[in-house]
């Protein structure tokens, strides 16, 4: 069987960025599952995947803006340090978990002033080109209560504004 729209799909992975570094990993023995059409995955995933069958072994190279989008200036915001823990130490490269409107976010800390924070909301992977060492292990239709339990709320990748169905590839950028 090969992907299809509403398939769903199991597969093992490594996710390395430009630099060579390793940002994530899925093992067969606990692997990484999600259903096409359903924006459980960053669009350029979905789109590269479609028509591989079960056993491929692929490499591939997603870019930015199918991915988690360019880095955007508009997300780097001056935060006061009333809105940090009390008794937080905060220092430069710290990641903070914090919740916007579509959920929690991750922000990074940039630069700590007297009285507030330079926190960056971009998503950590914005502008990062991604390479993806892909396994298909397991391809089968979806269920009906596998699909019933996919509403999207939103383009599946963190970003801070709600992308529309018709308009997946634009997600995040």
């Amino acid at each position: 069987m090969k992907i299809a729209d509403k398939t769903h799909v199991t597969l093992a992975y490594s996710l390395t960025i430009d630099s060579g570094e390793e940002i994530d990993r899925a093992e067969i023995d606990e692997p990484f599952s999600f259903i096409t059409g359903t924006m459980q995955v960053i669009p350029g995933m979905e789109r590269q995947v479609m028509n591989l069958e079960e056993g491929a072994v692929v490499q591939i190279q997603i870019e930015p803006e199918e991915a988690y989008g360019q880095t955007q200036d508009n997300l780097i915001k001056e935060v006061p340090k009333t809105q940090f823990p009390e008794d937080a130490e905060i220092k430069p490269n710290m990641a903070f978990q914090a919740t916007g409107p579509n959920g929690p976010m991750t922000m990074l800390v940039r630069e700590v002033k007297e009285d507030t924070v330079i926190a960056d909301f971009n998503h950590p992977l914005a502008g990062e080109r991604l390479h993806f060492d892909i396994k298909i292990i397991k391809v089968r239709e979806a269920t009906e209560e596998e699909l019933q339990k996919t509403t999207s709320t939103g383009c599946g990748c963190e970003c801070s504004e709600d992308c529309s169905t018709e308009d997946k590839g634009s997600c995040c950028s």
